[in-house]
């Protein structure tokens, strides 16, 4: 049987010899083909010789509104979807790695030579090979929109989130409250994609899933009301600048506790897991999804996570802020490392909760634990702690 490695080897080879052959084919048409279509041979050379010199590329980019510096590369590429998309999955392959050796097991290990690093490739492969299989009472409609609505609000998610002082797709001074706005569309979509397959197991996941989100993002709005207190503004990179000299996760201690909770049940994650608790229902609210539904909802979670840790890095931990012997988004990579680490350890170390136990967390606790904190943000800001 074919391993990973040699489909992998086989692949490249066809694209090698694709690679090598194509031009001396492709070229001489073209040149045949393109006077006679009245087109300008010289940008047809323009475009041949880009493919091979990468600074060529970047300046007919340019030219065409699609370089580095356009609107269309940043929200496709960097920093945008691709970007979001690309952290995503090393975060899986991270998770797996880190849950392997916390429980004292291997993870990943055959797909790559080193510690199993192909293994998100090689789950996308077999992902791409599965049959997708709709069940044959779901509402078909919302059954295929649900994939594609959980990758949308992740992609939206990542619109106004600056990366560095001049790393961002879109500044507004309502950047702090826009992401907030669009996570609040996450209950909908869970509720439709459980309520679409038609299984009793996703619609019960569903429904745990809605009370939990409704439960948890309130303190979650809340606890970050004490930042807006302290620096005056909804501006994320206001708020970053704000901290040059203290992160606020030590003035803000409590309301990091609070939103760190929060962002674990609004992930999901053990210990708040019960819409996908397997041992009970299965897998939730995504039971009925295969194949590359399944990879594109899990796509969507995982840049939701992305999104959440960056959020946590930016409001408590100084964001890009640190010394100057590395450019500021290495910091922010290194800081968004180990809030990445943080939310995934859980899971290997905590119990899943009763959903009694969870709704009383959310509702009771956090909301009083965060009109504390707002006070107590009231407080320091009337002693000019910041």
């Amino acid at each position: 049987m074919e391993t990973f490695e040699e489909f992998v080897k086989r692949i490249l080879t066809i694209l090698f010899w694709f690679l090598l052959i194509s031009p001396l084919i492709i070229f001489p048409v073209l040149f045949l083909i393109v006077p006679l279509l009245g087109i300008d041979v010289t940008l047809v050379n323009e475009i041949l010789t880009a493919t091979i010199d990468p600074f060529k590329a970047i300046k007919l980019a340019d030219r065409y509104g699609v370089g580095p510096s356009s609107t269309f590369f940043k929200v496709a590429a960097f920093p945008g979807f691709t970007f979001a998309a690309l952290i995503a999955t090393l975060t899986i392959l991270y998770e797996r790695k880190l849950m392997a050796k916390a429980q004292l097991r291997v993870g990943p290990l055959y797909a790559g030579r080193f510690e199993g690093i192909l293994q998100p490739i090689a789950d996308l492969f077999k992902l791409l090979g599965k049959e997708l299989v709709v069940p044959e009472k779901a509402d078909k409609t919302f059954f295929w929109a649900a994939p594609i609505l959980s990758l949308g609000l992740g992609a939206a998610l990542l619109t106004v989130i600056p990366l560095s002082p001049t790393t961002y797709i879109a500044r507004s001074e309502f950047s702090l409250l826009i992401p907030f706005a669009i996570i609040g569309f996450s209950p909908l979509v869970v509720l439709i994609a459980a309520w679409a397959s038609s299984n009793k197991f996703a619609f019960i996941g569903g429904l745990r899933a809605l009370h939990q989100l409704a439960a948890y993002e309130i303190p979650m709005l809340l606890s970050i009301l004490g930042i807006v207190v302290l620096t005056g503004s909804f501006d994320l990179m206001e708020i970053v600048e704000a901290q040059k000299d203290m992160w606020f996760i030590f003035p803000q201690f409590l309301a990091a506790i609070i939103f760190y909770i929060t962002i674990l049940s609004e992930l999901e994650r053990v210990p708040f897991d019960l819409p996908e608790a397997e041992t009970e229902i299965v897998s939730g609210w995504l039971t009925e999804y295969t194949g590359m539904h399944f990879g594109l909802l899990q796509l969507g979670v995982y840049v939701k996570f992305y999104v959440l840790a960056l959020l946590f890095t930016l409001l408590f931990l100084g964001g890009w802020n640190g010394p100057a012997f590395l450019p500021p988004l290495a910091w922010l990579l290194i800081k968004l490392f180990f809030v990445i680490t943080m939310i995934i350890f859980p899971r290997a170390v905590l119990p899943r909760l009763r959903i009694d136990q969870l709704i009383r967390i959310g509702w009771a606790w956090l909301i009083a634990l965060s009109f504390i904190n707002l006070f107590i943000a009231v407080i320091e800001s009337s002693l000019g702690v910041i």
